[in-house]
Order: structure tokens, then C-alpha cells, then sequence
């Protein structure tokens, strides 16, 4: 089994080519919905958040906008939502990986090289577009301003670093392009097996 990593800054088309990927045949793990189910009601993590942040649960889940207004009060925060969180998702996705039949998994993690994730993965693929198309991406979404574009941006690896420490690189000017790159790599990793 391939373990792949499919990583890229915000709005650079993480989610679409994932998709592409599991179009492929490929199993993909989802380091955001892993976060989810671990907050949401009867989720691993509540337990443990709502011992450390009882702010930030409401009605049996962590509230992920109850955790932003933490943090931006209290930055120092995330260290120890990591030290709970992190530790569960690497549990689900190990459990993830032991159930997966599939020839490549593909772990879509958007902080993967910021976190050193690459370590236990065979490889990595980044996603990447020109900024003026991010940008454009980001706020076509609605989902928020100028201004938290640009803070995510700052906490994020600039996207040349990352596309420099991948092993390949997906640009998603357009979904047919992405779609092509995604099933050339398909069949360079299954060659690859198939040879190894």
C-alpha cells in the first residue's frame, strides 16, 4: 500500500483534486474531517476539550467558533488543543489506514510539511495555482475577508517552499488539467509498485 500526502495552501484546490484522486480508486483520509468527528457529539475529543476549554463545548460538541474566539484571546491555547487533538487523529488515522484495501491512500493534510508529516508518508503531492487565482477562490467563497485570507497565509509554508519539498506537483488552473495530473501520478506510483 502507497501511502500518499496531498497537501497545498488555501484555495489552492486540496479538496477538488482529492476528489480526482478517489475517482482514481485511491482511499482518501481527511485531516479536517477527522477534526470534526473528533468534535462533534460523542466525539473522541469532547471529553478531554471539555475538561481543558469548557467554553468552547456546547450542546455535547467543540464548537470550532467558540475555539477562535479562544484563541484570538488566548494564542497561547493552541499548544495544548494540539496536545488533545493530535495524538486522536493520528489514532484515527491509523485506524484508517488498517481498514483501507485500496493500492494508494492519499492523506489530504493541509499543514503536512508545517507539521513534518511527510516523515511517514512514501510521498507527497502538493496542489498549486497562480495567487491571483487563489485569491480569487479564497474570497469567491464568502467565507472571509480580505484580512483572514491573509493571516491564514502567514501561518501557512509559502507555496514555492512547498511545491520545492514535494515530490509531485498538481497545478489546478483548470479541473481537466488537474484531472490529467492526478492519473499520470496514479500510474507512476502503481508502475512503481508494480516494479518495486
Amino acid at each position: 500500500m502507497f501511502k500518499l500526502g496531498l497537501t497545498g495552501s488555501i484555495g489552492m484546490g486540496k479538496s477538488t483534486t482529492a476528489r480526482l484522486f478517489k475517482e482514481e480508486g485511491c482511499d482518501i483520509w481527511d485531516a479536517d474531517a477527522a477534526v470534526h468527528r473528533l468534535y462533534a457529539k460523542g466525539g473522541r475529543a469532547v471529553a478531554a476539550m471539555s475538561a481543558a476549554f469548557p467554553e468552547a463545548v456546547v450542546e455535547g460538541s467543540v464548537s470550532r467558533e467558540r475555539l477562535k474566539t479562544l484563541l484570538s484571546r488566548d494564542p497561547a491555547a493552541l499548544t495544548r488543543i494540539e496536545k488533545i487533538v493530535h495524538p486522536l487523529v493520528a489514532e484515527d488515522r491509523a485506524e484508517f489506514l488498517a481498514q483501507s484495501v485500496a493500492d494508494i491512500v492519499v492523506f489530504d493534510i493541509p499543514l503536512l510539511f508545517e507539521k513534518g508529516g511527510e516523515k511517514h508518508l512514501d510521498a507527497v503531492a502538493c496542489v498549486s495555482v497562480g495567487p491571483e487565482i487563489q485569491r480569487k477562490r479564497v474570497l469567491e467563497r464568502g467565507t472571509m475577508t480580505e484580512d483572514q485570507f491573509r493571516h491564514i497565509l502567514s501561518k501557512q509554508m509559502p507555496d514555492a517552499e512547498k511545491r520545492a519539498k514535494a515530490d509531485f506537483v498538481i497545478i489546478t488552473d483548470t479541473l481537466e488539467h488537474a484531472r490529467a495530473q492526478v492519473h499520470t501520478i496514479v500510474e507512476q506510483i502503481k508502475d512503481r509498485e508494480t516494479h518495486a
